[in-house]
């Protein structure tokens, strides 16, 4: 069983349910703009040297360590002793199905993603989201398990990228600063230029712009 040093994620609920067990996370519940992102990871074998020592909720890595993390996690994937899958839901669906269960879609559409099906999925947070898999919801589980740290590292590394990506085609919003959360220059931009079509509508600073506008 790979185990880490006090206070970081371990393999134990892994280890203990037997089977592919598959770490689910995911990234961009709070922004105000663009989609919520969710990674679903497996490990065959319990990751253990180098892979392991840079897993970690991804809200405790700085940009450096977390991007390090996330190169790790690719390289493994390419070797076979790391399964991921990612998906999303959009700015416009969560407008329509409303933020808790746009994630949960999301995730399940990260677990569909994987190429083995898990046999247990644990998800962090208290939430059960309906997967096609038995689920255990595990409160601070970044933060736990390292299948759902290396979930975590997945959804917010590849959710800023996508939002570093937007920026250049919506200038004026910082997305590649704030990834669309709702800081001070992002809540400013928004009242002067109003929403863009990947903000979301439901959200309350949205909502009062769009009315603005109007």
């Amino acid at each position: 069983m790979a185990r880490r040093a006090a206070g970081g994620p371990d393999f134990a609920l892994e280890a203990a349910h037997g089977g592919p067990v598959a770490g689910v996370d995911e990234a961009g519940r709070g922004p105000l703009a663009g989609p919520v992102l969710a990674a679903a990871v497996i490990f065959p074998t319990p990751p253990a040297g180098a892979l392991a020592a840079l897993l970690d909720d991804s809200k405790r890595l700085d940009t450096r360590r977390r991007e390090a993390a996330y190169a790790a996690l690719l390289e493994a994937a390419a070797a076979g002793v790391a399964l991921i899958g990612v998906g999303a839901a959009s700015a416009a669906e969560i407008g329509r199905l409303n933020i808790l269960r746009a994630t949960h879609l999301a995730m399940a559409r990260a677990v569909a993603r994987l190429s083995v099906f898990p046999a247990l999925a644990l998800v962090d947070g208290n939430a059960v989201p309906p997967l096609p898999c038995p689920v255990r919801c595990v409160v601070g589980g970044d933060g736990l398990s390292l299948s759902i740290a290396a979930a975590s590292i997945m959804a917010k590394v590849v959710r800023d990228r996508a939002m570093a990506r937007l920026d250049p085609r919506w200038p004026g919003y910082g997305f590649a600063r704030h990834s669309g959360y709702p800081t001070t220059a992002h809540r400013e931009a928004l009242a002067r230029l109003g929403p863009s079509p990947h903000h979301r509508r439901g959200f309350s600073p949205v909502d009062q712009a769009v009315l603005a506008l109007s």
